[in-house]
């Protein structure tokens, strides 16, 4: 089965270590980028796609550039806890919960790849500019930077080209961009010592702004930690004052105006703000959740099919278990179609319930709750909230994105063992 993955982003190269690992070796990943590349900010990945990695014998690699998160604090603005929780090992699951940069996770997959499944198996400056899909044929037309077209007839096509996908374009050429909330995001990284437990994510907010801040590495010889930071507020809350330019220096002042009275636990913003090199401003965005991945032997993984707002650290964990499943779809149906299918019955349903839930920010609405209880704050969160109403808030969200300790530790492993029987030319596969 010859296979093509449309992107090398995490999704991609994800998809393409799963599919090695359960025996597919025709496999090539496009990536429209003149190499892979990734901004080195960071993300979570929780225990569920943790384990997957984990089984596709990567969780070594990563844990060497990574944290080990410990907990979740959520706060209101003055710095009141309203909820924490503990997370990953500490929460009793079998695999951690990582804090990582964007540019080592996708070093370590690519890397990956190329060693599974060759060098040329990754082909950088190559954009997908055409697609047809017919009974039985499913071509792909590909231009490179210098002009040059090349149709590649495949049995699969996975488009893994995130929010902006083209493969996603050309199955709903009506679509148009991805829609904003009116939110901007202002992101960026820099060391400084370490605050809670260490290993702790921070989430700060009332009703209309989000300030978030974890380690994603650290450094043992001075003891400092990486921290990532993202800060959001509504675009019309400073539109007289709003950045003309990308200049770090004007971003900060921004992110200052907003920010600058509130009272992270342990931490000192002004510094972490003048000792962050570069400041990067995105508008929050997403997509709408489709009614259809799949059309014939095409389909969609990661952000291609279920972009979401980053609340709940879903993005890059979704992709990962999106690869996983379409791979162990892929090894146990003959017919490719039928896969792919299957892969979307199990995935599109639960992934539609999930991007509505973080267009309500998941997890994260127990911060505007608390600010609409208590704008001017609170001596006992008792008082705004009960302890059952909060845990069910976070229960009923992790069920909803399958992390839920029960689940992940307990569900049947996706890894693919094939077995050779002497009797048989074919291969027959088994799931474990």
């Amino acid at each position: 089965m010859r296979i093509t993955i449309v992107g090398a982003g995490i999704a991609g190269l994800a998809t393409a270590v799963s599919l090695h690992a359960a025996g597919f070796e025709d496999v090539t990943v496009f990536e429209a980028d003149s190499r892979i590349r990734s901004l080195g900010l960071g993300l979570n990945i929780l225990p569920n796609a943790v384990r997957e990695l984990a089984e596709l014998g990567l969780l070594e690699k990563l844990q060497q550039r990574a944290v080990r998160t410990r907990e979740l604090a959520m706060y209101n603005p003055h710095g009141d806890l309203v909820w924490r929780e503990d997370r990953g090992l500490v929460a009793g699951y079998r695999w951690p919960q990582l804090s990582i940069s964007r540019s080592p996770l996708v070093e370590v997959l690519a890397a990956e790849v190329r060693r599974r499944l060759g060098t040329g198996a990754v082909v950088t400056g190559t954009r997908l500019t055409g697609l047809r899909v017919e009974p039985g044929t499913t071509c792909g037309v590909f231009t490179g930077r210098d002009g040059s077209t090349r149709t590649v007839e495949t049995d699969v096509l996975i488009g893994a080209d995130g929010v902006h996908s083209a493969v996603r374009a050309a199955l709903y050429p009506e679509e148009g961009p991805p829609p904003t909330n009116g939110v901007t995001m202002y992101r960026g990284t820099a060391w400084g010592d370490p605050f809670l437990t260490g290993s702790s994510m921070a989430v700060l907010g009332d009703d209309r702004r989000r300030l978030v801040l974890y380690p994603i590495d650290r450094d043992e010889a001075t003891g400092k930690v990486l921290i990532n930071w993202v800060a959001a507020f509504p675009d019309g809350e400073d539109d007289r004052r709003r950045p003309s330019s990308d200049g770090a220096a004007e971003m900060r002042t921004t992110v200052l105006r907003q920010f600058g009275d509130w009272a992270p636990p342990g931490l000192d913003l002004t510094r972490l703000l003048d000792d962050t090199r570069d400041i990067h401003r995105y508008p929050m965005i997403d997509r709408d959740p489709l009614p259809r991945w799949t059309f014939g032997t095409v389909t969609l993984v990661g952000d291609a099919a279920h972009a979401m707002y980053p609340a709940g650290s879903n993005g890059a964990t979704q992709a990962v278990v999106d690869a996983r499943v379409l791979a162990w779809h892929l090894a146990g149906h003959p017919d490719a179609g039928d896969a792919l299918q299957a892969y979307e019955d199990e995935r599109r349903p639960q992934m539609t319930e999930l991007q509505k839930a973080n267009r309500s920010m998941g997890p994260e609405r127990v911060i505007t709750l608390a600010h609409e209880r208590a704008p001017r704050g609170f001596d006992d969160v008792r008082d705004v909230f009960s302890e059952e109403e909060l845990a069910e808030i976070s229960r009923g969200y992790a069920q909803t994105g399958k992390f839920d300790q029960d689940w992940v530790n307990s569900r049947p492993s996706l890894t693919v063992h094939r077995r050779h029987e002497p009797d048989m030319r074919r291969e027959t596969w088994s799931a474990q």
